[in-house]
């Protein structure tokens, strides 16, 4: 896998404000306000930093808490999980494999068949529906 690798003045100019300060700076959106959070039309929902395809849209689920929840990741190797202990909470943080954007957490509180909840930020998410 080939790594993506910026600037930091290089990825300010490439996102949005907000989607730096989500996927550079490990920021949160707030709930309910995101670009993707209720959409439900088919497609793939890729890193908004490199463009890597990170999860589909038939393993979106409505979770309730206001951002895009998937079950699953659609390449488990396009995504890396690592321990996060900020805010005084153990979670896992879920970032790109690729470039390092930061997506959002993973919880042990979804649906079958994984029991998995990648609850991501729309801001670090870009969509591509079906043709």
């Amino acid at each position: 896998m080939k790594k993506v690798h910026k600037t930091e003045a290089e990825w300010r100019a490439q996102l949005s404000p907000e989607e730096f300060y989500v996927t550079r700076q490990k920021g949160t959106e707030r709930p309910f306000t995101g670009r993707y959070w209720d959409t439900t039309t088919a497609g793939i929902y890729r890193c908004v930093g490199c463009g890597t395809p990170l999860f589909a849209s038939d393993t979106k689920f409505d979770a309730g808490c206001g951002w895009p929840s998937y079950f699953t990741p659609l390449n488990p190797d396009n995504v890396r999980e690592e321990l996060d202990t900020s805010h005084g909470m153990r979670r896992t943080e879920v970032l790109c494999n690729v470039c390092d954007a930061h997506l959002g957490h993973v919880f042990e509180d979804g649906p079958p068949p994984t029991g998995l909840r990648y609850c991501i930020n729309s801001l670090s998410l870009t969509f591509e529906p079906d043709a």
